[in-house]
Order: C-alpha cells, then structure tokens, then sequence
C-alpha cells in the first residue's frame, strides 16, 4: 500500500513539465530546504514527490515514478547533501526508477533530451570546501557523480544551484536564494546560459555490460556510477596533492 503522493497539478497550457523530488529526512530540522519546497508548490504546474512523505516504508512505486519522470522536461532533486552525497531514500529511488532499459541500456531512451537540476544545500560553509579545510575538496569535486548518471540517461546537466552554510547564512542571503529557485523554476527553459551548455554527450552501454540480474534493487549502473565516479574523482585529487589538511576529518554535511 503506497501513502498518498503530494503533487500539483499540471496547469494547461503552461510551459515544459517540471518533476520535483524533495528529499529530507527531517523537514521539522530543515531551515531552509522546507523553504524550498513552499516556494517551489507556488509555481504553476510543477509536478512535486516528497519523497520521505510519499514512501515512508521505502518501497518505491518503480512504475508511477517512471510515468510522472517520462511525462517531464526537467527533473529536479532538491535535497541537504549529507555525507557528501544525497539523502538514502533519494539514492533508492535513483537505483530502482531509473532501471536498464528504460532509463539507459540498451532500447533505454525514455530520458534522453530531458533536463536535469540539483538544488542542494550543506551545513558547512563555502570555505570549508577548500583543500586547507576540513571537507578537503573543493565542492565541485562531489558534483561528477550527478552529471554522470544523468549523462547515462541521456540527460543534460545544469548548472546546480547550491546554498552553502544552511544552518548559518543570513537571512537575506536565504531568503534571495528562495528567490533565485522560485523564480528559475518559473522561468525554465528561458535560462540564459541555455544556449551555452550544449548537448549531453552520449554514453552507450554495451549489452555485454548489463548487469547479470538488471531488475535487483542496487544494482543498476545508473545508481551505481553515482559512487564510482565520486570515488575517481577524489582519487584524482589525491594523486595530484590536493590533500593539504592533516589530521581533521569532515563532519556530516546536511
């Protein structure tokens, strides 16, 4: 028995289709994020899934997912970034709607030419991404595993919007990053730099490459290139010496 979906309704004649997925574990600990998500159930024609709402039991309802996610030009994920990474129910839903064959594979096309945008926020400040401080990396250093699974599927990544310090940013800084999402998530496609991002290049999987079992929770490269490209990356950054910090170790980033 799957909870109610929390959505809105699609209002005709309106522009491209928009999917929302907000993740938050805690929205009563959220200051920001929450925020987010008013801002976002006030524009037109925005189809909105909180996540933790609708599939408290974590048993996602892989077809209703992939029908909402076929019916939209941009799917955006709005969530904290915790552990450097995206909230566990937000991977699941990642692993099991986004499957081989549908999303990516062989005869998987039913997202290629889509958008897709990353509104996330972390606890630590801007600064503290940097090699001298205690996240060690600079935060884009964490974004490669987004673009590539979207990459996988065909899907165009753009440019993430992120507010860094949630727990401490001043309130007009929070208060003009609500509205910057409001206001581009009003206005897409009519972003400015639409014309200059391109087109996503193509990943063709090989049908040797499919996994033994393409229907098993987890295993699915799409979920799986999340963690295999962040793991390259920071190895990359540790060859070329980035690593400059002794003796520290990053907290969780929410």
């Amino acid at each position: 028995m799957f909870a109610a979906m929390t959505t809105t309704t699609q209002t005709p004649g309106s522009g491209a289709s928009i999917y929302l997925l907000a993740a938050h574990p805690r929205w009563r600990d959220s200051r920001v994020n929450h925020r987010l998500l008013a801002a976002a159930r006030e524009v037109p024609g925005v189809d909105i899934n909180d996540l933790y709402a609708t599939y408290p039991d974590y048993t996602i309802d892989v077809e209703a997912e992939q029908e909402r996610l076929a019916r939209a030009d941009l799917l955006v994920m709005l969530h904290p970034i915790q552990w450097y990474s995206m909230p566990p129910l937000q991977k699941l839903w990642l692993d099991d709607v986004l499957a081989y064959g549908w999303a990516y594979g062989h005869g998987g096309h039913a997202l290629r030419g889509k958008d897709l945008w990353l509104v996330a926020t972390t606890g630590g400040p801007e600064a503290s991404y940097h090699p001298t401080s205690y996240n060690r990396y600079f935060f884009d250093a964490f974004l490669p595993p987004y673009e590539q699974t979207a990459a996988l599927c065909g899907m165009r990544f753009l440019p993430p919007l992120v507010l860094h310090g949630a727990r401490s940013a001043p309130e007009a800084e929070v208060a003009a990053h609500v509205k910057t999402f409001s206001d581009r998530l009003a206005s897409y496609p009519h972003w400015p730099e639409m014309d200059e991002l391109g087109v996503c290049p193509t990943c063709e999987v090989p049908d040797s490459d499919r996994p033994a079992d393409a229907t098993r929770a987890g295993d699915h490269p799409a979920g799986r290139a999340f963690f295999t490209a962040l793991q390259d990356t920071l190895g990359r950054a540790n060859a070329s010496g980035a690593d400059t910090a002794h003796g520290t170790q990053a907290p969780e980033a929410r």
